[in-house]
Formats: C-alpha cells, sequence, structure tokens
C-alpha cells in the first residue's frame, strides 16, 4: 500500500459546547457536552488517513503523562504507526481548552509544550524510505522545526520523488516570526493546504485572495489549496487561479479538526490517483462530515460513508 507519512503536531483537545462567555469569578456554566480528542494537524490528519484505508505514520514528541498515553493508544487503535512518536519525560503533553459556540466557531486556548520538542534530530531521512506522500502539519507552532530545518527534511524528500503537502499554523505573535517559519518550506511543497484566514495573514493581502494566491505561487509552491470553510475551497496553480469548489450544506456544531479531515481527504484521494479538482471534492465532504459532530474524530471517516454523504448531500451556492 502508498505510504504518507506526517510529521509535526500531537495534541490532545478538551472540547466543550456550547459556551458563549466565561463566567465571572468562581461562577459555572452548565455544557451539553465536554469531550477530550487527538488533535493536531499531525496527528489528526493521521488518524482520519487510516480511516480511509491508508497506511500512515507519524512523527512528533508528546509526553510521559495520561494525556500522551491517550494519544499514542488512540492513533494505535485507529491504525497509525506510532513507532516514531517520541516521549519526553521533561513536558506535559501539548494540549488545547476548545469552547465551542453555537456556530460551531471556537477560540483556541493552546500550549505547545511538547510539540516545542519536535526537534531536527527527528527528521532523519531514514524516516522517508517507503514513503509516497509526505505531510508536514503545524509549522508555525513548532519551534524546534520550523524554518531550515522543516525546509531541509522536505528537500530530501523532493529529492526522493516524495509528494510534499504542508498545512500550517501561525502562532501570530509576529508576522515576520510566522514567515520565518513558513517561507523556507514553501519551495517544496507540492501542495499547500491552508485555511483562509492563516493564508491572508502570512501573505498579509487582507481578504484579498488574488494576492494571497499569488504569494504562495511566487514562493514555489505547485498548488495552493485555501480552504474556506463554507465558502467550500480555492484551488490555484501556476496556470489556473482562484477555481471555486462550492461546500456542502450541513448543519455545523464544531468547526475543529475539518481541516486536518479536509487534508486526510485529499491526500488519501492522490494516493489513489485522483486530479487535483476531484481529489478537493472528496476532501470537502471530509471537512463537512466532521463539522457535522464535535472535535476531530467527531465522525470516523471511511470510504463508504463520504460516498454516501457525498451523493445525499447538497452544495452551498457559491
Amino acid at each position: 500500500m502508498t505510504r504518507v507519512l506526517t510529521v509535526g503536531m500531537h495534541l490532545a483537545d478538551v472540547l466543550g459546547r456550547h459556551v458563549e462567555s466565561i463566567p465571572d469569578g468562581q461562577g459555572i456554566q452548565l455544557l451539553d457536552e465536554i469531550r477530550l480528542t487527538v488533535a493536531g494537524t499531525a496527528a489528526a490528519t493521521a488518524v482520519n488517513l487510516a480511516h480511509l484505508g491508508a497506511d500512515v505514520s507519524t512523527v512528533g514528541v508528546v509526553g510521559s503523562d495520561a494525556l500522551g498515553s491517550f494519544i499514542t493508544s488512540q492513533m494505535g487503535e485507529a491504525g497509525v504507526s506510532t513507532m516514531n512518536l517520541r516521549i519526553d519525560p521533561s513536558s506535559p503533553t501539548s494540549a488545547t481548552i476548545l469552547p465551542i459556540r453555537k456556530d460551531g466557531s471556537r477560540p483556541a486556548l493552546h500550549v505547545v509544550s511538547t510539540n516545542g520538542k519536535l526537534g531536527e534530530q527527528d527528521l532523519h531521512a531514514e524516516l522517508l524510505e517507503g514513503i509516497s506522500v509526505l505531510h508536514l502539519g503545524g509549522t508555525g507552532l513548532l519551534p524546534g522545526i520550523d524554518g531550515q530545518p522543516s525546509a531541509n527534511f522536505l528537500r530530501t524528500a523532493k529529492k526522493l520523488g516524495i509528494v510534499v503537502t504542508m498545512d500550517f499554523i501561525p502562532s501570530r505573535s509576529s508576522l515576520a516570526a510566522d514567515r520565518s517559519a513558513i517561507e523556507p518550506c514553501l519551495p517544496y511543497v507540492d501542495y499547500l493546504l491552508p485555511s483562509d484566514d492563516d493564508a491572508y495573514y502570512i501573505a498579509g493581502s487582507g481578504n484579498d485572495r488574488q494576492q494571497a494566491i499569488d504569494y504562495y505561487l511566487n514562493a514555489g509552491v505547485k498548488n495552493v489549496l485555501i480552504t474556506m470553510g463554507p465558502d467550500g475551497v480555492s484551488i490555484s496553480d501556476t496556470n489556473n487561479r482562484d477555481i471555486r469548489i462550492p461546500a456542502f450544506d450541513v448543519d455545523v456544531i464544531d468547526t475543529t479538526g475539518c481541516g486536518d479531515a479536509f487534508s486526510a481527504g485529499f491526500i488519501a484521494s492522490l494516493i489513489e490517483g485522483a486530479e487535483t479538482r476531484d481529489a478537493a471534492n472528496f476532501a470537502l465532504a471530509c471537512g463537512s462530515l466532521m463539522a457535522t459532530g464535535l472535535g476531530s474524530d467527531a465522525v470516523v471517516l471511511d470510504r463508504k460513508r463520504v460516498d454516501e454523504f457525498r451523493t445525499t448531500n447538497t452544495r452551498r451556492p457559491l
């Protein structure tokens, strides 16, 4: 089977819904649901890929605590190879608290912790043996490998003929710092898969999608796929700019993990030989399905379920 390697963010999400405000002082707000899930742009993507039938392994760092054990066991049960998921006992496992609003949006309260322990020593060339697709997820919040270490690893992958996909999450502490984390990687990226907010921020384009597309293509990215939530996805390469595919019309519960589900669906389609537009269509179905529940594992993606969803759900207008 085609092998996929995901590298980057592994964390636990604690999600609660619905939260409209944080109570003052020692106040309490009663919620409908609280969940603990495996998350992160490398971890959640890997789990979804495994559910979609891909042979996938992952590289990252977790702590020797309960959250680290949870992530490792859940990923293993899903079918992801975790032999290169390193345990670092010096720090707690990375985690995020997500108060989910009624419209599905959510702020994020995040601790980098063990994701900051992922270092250049973890990115050895032997990891790439037999790999067809490399997905780098979480650039911008991976201080140990952001910038040149990641770029070097991607360059090695490209020399081996590996397809490179990438998603990033800027820290937003400094645009210059975020760009220094992301820009060195871009010349080696075949498919860039950012959200619209993140894509526009790094490009410095305001809400100008065309300017953002030009920024990434000029930086060397071969294909830019900007996910836009209810507005679908925009696909661009050097020959075709801003080809739009509409999103599916669903009742959104939570947008957590939708981007990772999109990435997984896109990669799963690529390794089966799909063209970019067809892969993006399948990926949109995966992301839309994930929005119908709470958390990055709200829906167990499998081919039958995704295909049924695609044939029975209508699209939103462009």
